[in-house]
């Protein structure tokens, strides 16, 4: 459905049938969101449906409204479903058991961020074909990436084999028992892999004792030009963003699009995909029985 989707959106005028035009969705974000929050509002509207943006600083959330009478006043105003970005991990696992409505994770705290994940392994097919026996590497903060854990469990349930590059006091302490590859040196997982997820290290993390500085983390684990040439590989390059450009990865790593045989950027193409891929988590929850 998604691919569908992804090709009326390429064109130049695209025209999409209002399957969820008696639809009206919630958008409750929590924190703060770019990409997430308005490839949702675009996707709801591509498809029809109503959209009510929700801000915690602007609602009675800053009065000291619980999440548990927020969502349940938002569904006494026959809303369809509930897009929720929330700063507490299993905040859309909760209120699924308060609501009858559709609610879809745009990611909870450091624990998932589903979409993103289904975004990135579509982009990855599309541009590979396939996801089994794809080496894929995530590089980066995974201890505290929601991004990493949804695609870490996505990709090895379609075949993918999946490795993660960090400093050991950003991997998760059960990440041996992942059945992922862990690597500390930034060269080698680069050999190993076919394509790369670079994460956005929190800049907060440099001063809480996990790194010792921005700087030491940019020589060691920042994806540039001249790590990718001296392993001589070639690279997909995908980052969920924002970008911190200049520490995790450089600005023509990030902004490269080049032919073949070169490492090549999927930031912007990412984004693209969000669009798609949300339309068809919508109306796949919202009409089930329509096609794209």
């Amino acid at each position: 459905m998604a691919a569908g989707f992804k090709k009326q959106l390429v064109t130049e005028n695209p025209s999409f049938e209002a399957k969820l035009s008696r639809k009206r969705i919630a958008l409750c974000f929590f924190e703060n969101s770019t990409r997430t929050r308005f490839s949702f509002e675009i996707a709801a509207r591509h498809l029809g449906a109503g959209t009510l943006s929700f801000s915690a600083s602007t609602s009675s959330v800053s009065k000291g409204e619980t999440l548990n009478d927020t969502i349940r006043n938002l569904e006494a105003m026959k809303v369809d479903a509930f897009v929720l970005r929330h700063p507490s991990s299993g905040a859309a696992d909760l209120i699924t058991g308060i609501t009858t409505k559709s609610v879809i994770n745009a990611g909870d705290g450091s624990h998932e961020h589903p979409t993103q994940a289904l975004l990135d392994m579509f982009t990855l097919r599309e541009y590979f074909g396939k996801l089994e026996n794809l080496r894929v590497i995530i590089i980066g903060d995974v201890l505290h990436s929601r991004v990493a854990r949804s695609n870490i469990y996505g990709l090895l349930a379609l075949g993918a084999s999946v490795g993660i590059c960090s400093p050991v006091t950003l991997m998760p302490p059960d990440a041996a028992k992942l059945g992922i590859a862990l690597f500390t040196n930034l060269d080698d997982a680069i050999r190993w892999a076919d394509t790369a997820i670079v994460l956005r290290l929190q800049l907060e993390r440099a001063t809480g004792g996990y790194l010792p500085s921005l700087e030491e983390y940019s020589v060691h684990y920042g994806l540039t030009d001249e790590k990718l040439d001296r392993v001589r590989k070639h690279l997909l390059v995908l980052h969920p963003g924002p970008i911190n450009r200049e520490i995790e990865i450089s600005n023509h790593v990030a902004d490269r699009i080049q032919p073949p045989g070169f490492s090549q950027s999927m930031l912007l193409e990412q984004v693209t995909n969000g669009i798609a891929v949300r339309m068809a988590v919508l109306q796949t929850l919202l009409a089930p029985d329509t096609s794209c």
